[in-house]
């Protein structure tokens, strides 16, 4: 009897020590591994900071500097006229342009594994933004878009948002599909069917701007994912027959979107926008008439403070000036994607690189547009422009690439 006992208390003993060294062992696992992520987390601050970064926030700067500038400009002298305070434009702008700084500085300070936890909710947040226009009182239709929101005194553009959110979801969905790419129904419909619900709304609203840089976002961020090449041609070339049989539907848009391949014949009618803008641009010559000595903006060029405000940048600081603004967006699209190679992380490497063609092709279509080499679409140039939602996403954007790129290789 006293053998059994002993057994059995041997026996428990056992037992008790064994789960007293493995809660000891989990304890020390823990601790390890806390401590490996402090180690990480001191290694990436004490870790000299990348070129990329100091640039990406510097050209950042200065374009909205720039922007901010150009903006009280190319506004003071219309906005008079209209009785308003030739300061109007101006403060706005300074007022979005804080707005987007402190946007900006959480963009940089976010953690990217925080950003992906709530990508996959920001679709639903910009789609219901991008209906909240067909809303009765809340919505305002301006240049014939039905795609703005009034708060209070201001204008909100719902589609400037949703650029965004479809690259950060585009980058969480594709990197958690990474190996399921190959199908297309796995991998890509996901993300896809966002992106044409998207598209659907900005065709309803008008909002063909927004419309095509959605579309390329979509593409872009699939492309840079790895998707099947086959399926992304035939995407391309169905948007682009739709698109076109779209604008074939209304004479007006047919005659806005073509109005581009013969500027001098259209000077009088869909092309004035662009005439005008051509007579600013030479104006400029090769130094400029000066910052506010422009003659454009005194309501010569339409829109001269928002869509065409490239036009009064060649104007009054000339080819040298152009070449320089050009310049610091090159730097800036540039760096995006070297901070996206360079990025350990691949949802940090679609964010950056979406980000990167966002800018070019919005940048290309804007300037593209005033030169008269493609159709004018109302958009932004991006940081430069005036316009609040443009720019505080805008910076928002520039905030998550030195996000990324302040990360050691």
């Amino acid at each position: 009897m006293s053998i059994a006992l002993s057994r059995q208390s041997r026996r428990k003993g056992g037992i008790a020590d064994r789960r007293r060294a493995a809660l000891i062992q989990a304890q020390r696992r823990r601790r390890s591994g806390s401590s490996r992520r402090s180690r990480l987390r001191e290694d990436v601050s004490k870790a000299p900071k990348p070129l990329g970064l100091y640039v990406i926030a510097a050209v950042t700067v200065t374009l909205v500097l720039l922007g901010i500038v150009m903006v009280l400009s190319a506004s003071s002298i219309v906005s008079f006229h209209k009785g308003n305070s030739p300061w109007k434009y101006f403060l706005r702008q300074v007022m979005w342009a804080g707005l987007g700084t402190i946007a900006m500085g959480v963009a940089y300070r976010l953690r990217l594994t925080y950003l992906s936890t709530i990508a996959r909710v920001l679709p639903l947040i910009g789609l219901a933004m991008m209906l909240l226009p067909f809303t009765p009182g809340v919505g305002r239709s301006v240049n014939g878009a039905r795609a703005w929101l009034v708060v209070g005194p201001f204008n909100v553009q719902p589609a400037e948002f949703m650029k965004l959110f479809l690259i950060i979801y585009g980058a969480d969905l594709l990197t958690r599909r990474e190996k399921q790419l190959a199908d297309w129904r796995e991998g890509m419909w996901p993300y896809l069917k966002v992106v044409m619900v998207a598209l659907l709304i900005a065709v309803v609203q008008s909002d063909i701007g927004s419309c095509v840089v959605i579309g390329a976002i979509g593409l872009s961020v699939l492309f840079l994912a790895g998707a099947p090449m086959r399926p992304l041609i035939g995407m391309s070339v169905i948007s682009g027959v739709l698109g076109i049989l779209y604008v074939m539907t209304d004479d007006s848009k047919m005659a806005r979107f073509t109005s581009f391949l013969d500027i001098m014949g259209t000077r009088e009618g869909d092309g004035y926008q662009v005439y005008q803008g051509w007579i600013s641009i030479s104006n400029g010559g090769l130094t400029g008439t000066g910052i506010g000595a422009g003659t454009g903006k005194r309501g010569y060029v339409p829109l001269a403070h928002s869509d065409f405000i490239f036009s009064i940048v060649a104007e009054e600081m000339g080819m040298l000036g152009v070449l320089g603004v050009l310049l610091l967006f090159a730097f800036l699209i540039y760096f995006a994607f070297q901070a996206a190679i360079n990025c350990r992380d691949r949802f940090g490497y679609l964010l950056a690189s979406g980000i990167g063609c966002w800018f070019l092709v919005q940048t290309a279509i804007n300037i593209g547009g005033v030169l008269g080499l493609m159709p004018v679409t109302g958009l932004t140039l991006p940081f430069i422009s005036f316009g609040g939602s443009s720019l505080v996403v805008s910076m928002t954007a520039a905030g998550l690439l030195m996000n990324v790129a302040r990360r050691p290789k």
